[in-house]
């Protein structure tokens, strides 16, 4: 389906405290008398099975009266007795034929709305579902002791410790491990949101907080907790099941804590994952109880240690050269790129050379330049004069931004939309980007060895932990007002793969390096291991 492109789009207006608005054709559905039994029973005999007579009823009755196979996420319809593919399109067809509107996913349990081409929510619906679900879990106690238990995280103890560290290869990567690569069911211009998912589940420590059971949920209802939904969504990506999952609850509950995301509006890729930092940072109390002691600043949720850094600001008066200094904290750096209507420098030097492992070729902007633009003095001129805490006056100054502390994860996006009085347009100037990053030239620490904005280059025996390994890249294809969004993910080491919504192939690092960049995501090169 094609994607989100632009965040100008405008906002639903929903009551969110019900819920986003329910589909029309749903509604319709939910006038009949008995829609509640009938819809019961098709959750208890084909999706939530939960004794063994109700599982091999499923196996028998569950194929494509069509093509007769039951792999292609069957879909049954709502309104008479037929399940049909639904990649191969047979549900598609009897709901045109047949004019019945509604089918439910026998996989998770979704209801999709033909006519609005879309997964849909809605709230009694989901309701049931859930009841049934959990009816469902209670028979498979019943029949199979111990599934279905909780079980306590697990506290490791010295002598477990001491077995882990004589042991650090506990299990073989190999080349056709696939346990996290999982596709993501576009519910309707949504792969601005898988595609930052993906990112999301193959960052190393978000990964390892997640899958350890850590988070601690403290809100009076965890049904909105996007950190509780999170923790499920790690969890079906790691679970090694091979078939798309489909994050309904995830994109509601964004609808909730995002208002301006509500809707299946085009949205903006990196707006989704601001927004969705912003709202784990929320709700991640708890999480952090005893260490936010060594972050004074801000709190030290899973959110934060990830991903924020302190971008430094210093202003130097024109007249006494006092400087002023300010630390922000920033989940991200946003680059301009040539072609903008902000002034940018020459573009490369007149000879090739080597800039943090870069292919520095003429006439090709590499991530390294933006970054030295972004650090380089600027001066503000005679119409932005700031008063001066020396001079007690207004005076003109210049304005440099470095890194005073770095993030374990580094988001650099570049600023491919522009919007302006005049005009709207996508800039397409490829930028090359390295798969090893040292951001020592970037530091505060830097600044003193740097003049003019000239740029130090690192060198081998730099700071390691300044040194970054790229893990992730999105992408957008197409215009400003209609595109999609897709993104490449490293597995491990050297495998990379291209994640296109539900659909996920193998990749080479020559792909990754070629694409066009919208985010790209690096992590400390520390956290590398075997």
């Amino acid at each position: 389906a094609a994607a989100a492109t632009s965040p100008g789009g405008g906002c639903l207006d929903v009551d969110f405290a019900v819920g986003p608005p329910s589909c029309s054709h749903v509604n319709s559905f939910k006038v009949g008398e008995n829609w509640r039994q009938e819809l019961r029973l098709i959750y208890q005999c084909f999706v939530w099975c939960g004794t063994p007579e109700t599982r091999k009823s499923k196996a028998k009755s569950c194929i494509c009266h069509v093509c007769g196979t039951h792999l292609n996420r069957l879909h049954s319809c709502l309104s008479c007795v037929f399940f049909g593919c639904f990649t191969e399109k047979h549900i598609h067809e009897h709901a045109e034929t047949k004019q019945h509107n509604l089918a439910v996913d026998l996989y998770y349990g979704g209801i999709y709305c033909f006519m609005c081409k879309d997964y849909v929510y809605d709230k009694d619906i989901e309701k049931i579902a859930k009841e049934e679900q959990g009816e469902a879990l209670k028979l498979q106690q019943c029949s199979k002791p111990g599934i279905g238990e909780k079980y306590p995280t697990w506290e490791t103890t010295k002598p477990e410790l001491e077995l882990l560290g004589h042991n650090p290869r506990r299990r073989r990567i190999t080349s056709s491990f696939t346990i996290g690569l999982r596709g993501l069911i576009n519910l309707g211009n949504t792969c601005f949101m898988n595609c930052i998912v993906q990112a999301l589940t193959h960052t190393p420590i978000l990964r390892d907080f997640f899958l350890s059971d850590r988070h601690r949920c403290e809100m009076p209802s965890p049904e909105l907790c996007l950190v509780c939904e999170m923790s499920s969504l790690f969890r079906e990506l790691y679970s090694g099941n091979p078939s798309p999952h489909v994050p309904y609850k995830l994109l509601h509950l964004v609808w909730i804590h995002a208002r301006h995301l509500a809707g299946y509006r085009q949205q903006d890729a990196h707006e989704f994952l601001i927004a969705a930092l912003d709202v784990l940072h929320r709700h991640c109390k708890g999480d952090d109880v005893g260490k936010a002691a060594s972050n004074p600043n801000h709190c030290n949720c899973i959110i934060d240690q990830i991903f924020t850094g302190g971008l430094q600001s210093d202003v130097t008066c024109q007249a006494c050269h006092g400087v002023s200094t300010t630390i922000d904290p920033c989940w991200d750096i946003s680059l301009d790129l040539p072609g903008s209507c902000t002034s940018f420098w020459p573009v490369s030097p007149g000879r090739e050379s080597s800039v943090n492992g870069e292919s520095h070729i003429p006439g090709i902007t590499t991530l390294t330049d933006c970054l030295r633009r972004f650090t380089r003095p600027e001066h503000l001129g005679s119409n932005a004069k700031i008063k001066c805490g020396s001079c007690q006056s207004y005076q003109e100054s210049t304005k440099q931004l470095t890194m005073n502390k770095l993030p374990v994860v580094a988001c650099f996006h570049f600023k491919r939309f522009e919007h302006s009085a005049k005009q709207r347009r996508k800039i397409t100037t490829y930028i090359s980007f390295p798969l090893e990053l040292d951001m020592t030239p970037f530091m505060a620490s830097s600044k003193e060895s740097r003049m003019n904005g000239q740029l130090q280059l690192p060198t081998s025996s730099g700071n390691n932990e300044n040194k970054y390994s790229l893990f992730a890249v999105v992408n957008h294809q197409g215009t400003l007002e209609s595109g999609h969004y897709t993104s490449f993910i490293r597995h491990h080491k050297d495998q990379w793969f291209k994640c296109d919504d539900a659909v996920i192939t193998k990749a080479s690092i020559k792909d990754v390096l070629d694409s066009e960049g919208y985010l790209l995501f690096y992590h400390k090169q520390v956290l590398e291991h075997e």
